[in-house]
């Protein structure tokens, strides 16, 4: 897990750099600062979903079970509730403000960062959704927390890739 986490930093540190490199030089609309809403209720769903995740990995540890289940199933509806909100604000720079991956540099920049983050936050779902369902299925306890708690590295690390994203895109780029 460390060296996946490690390839995909440089992943999107190269995507980040791109990012903050072509800001401010398309040369047609519409910029950032006239079509992005910072999307703080959909932030706070993801990063309060290392909070569950994390207490979720200390419930399996402890063997209470039911507790892992109820804090993991909060984690992949916070997650999802993220990826929603992604959907959103993508729907309505579409088609309110006509923005595309082709429309400029900015709309290129924009979708391809936020877009390989929206598609770890997925990636990690369905890894979550799997271990849902083992869980359910009664495969998943005490003797498998190390590898839950490998999981859970990930998804911290797609916190904290969005923590960066949301300062570079929401903070800076504006």
């Amino acid at each position: 897990m460390a060296s996946l986490i490690i390839a995909e930093s440089a992943i999107f540190t190269i995507f980040v750099v791109a990012y903050l490199f072509y800001l401010g030089k398309s040369l047609t609309g519409p910029t950032p600062g006239e079509v992005l809403e910072t999307p703080i209720f959909y932030t706070v769903c993801l990063l309060s979903s290392s909070l569950t995740i994390h207490f979720a990995g200390k419930s399996l540890e402890r063997g209470q079970r039911g507790l892992f289940l109820a804090l993991w199933f909060l984690t992949i509806l916070l997650g999802g509730l993220f990826i929603y909100g992604t959907g959103e604000e993508w729907r309505r720079l579409i088609y309110e403000h006509g923005l595309t991956i082709s429309t400029n540099l900015f709309g290129t920049t924009y979708y391809s960062l936020v877009g390989l983050h929206g598609f770890h936050v997925t990636a990690g779902l369905v890894m979550l959704f799997v271990v849902l369902i083992f869980g359910l299925a009664g495969r998943v306890g005490q003797d498998q927390s190390a590898r839950v708690g490998v999981l859970s590295l990930y998804w911290h690390f797609v916190d904290a890739v969005w923590v960066v994203v949301f300062t570079v895109v929401y903070v800076i780029g504006r």
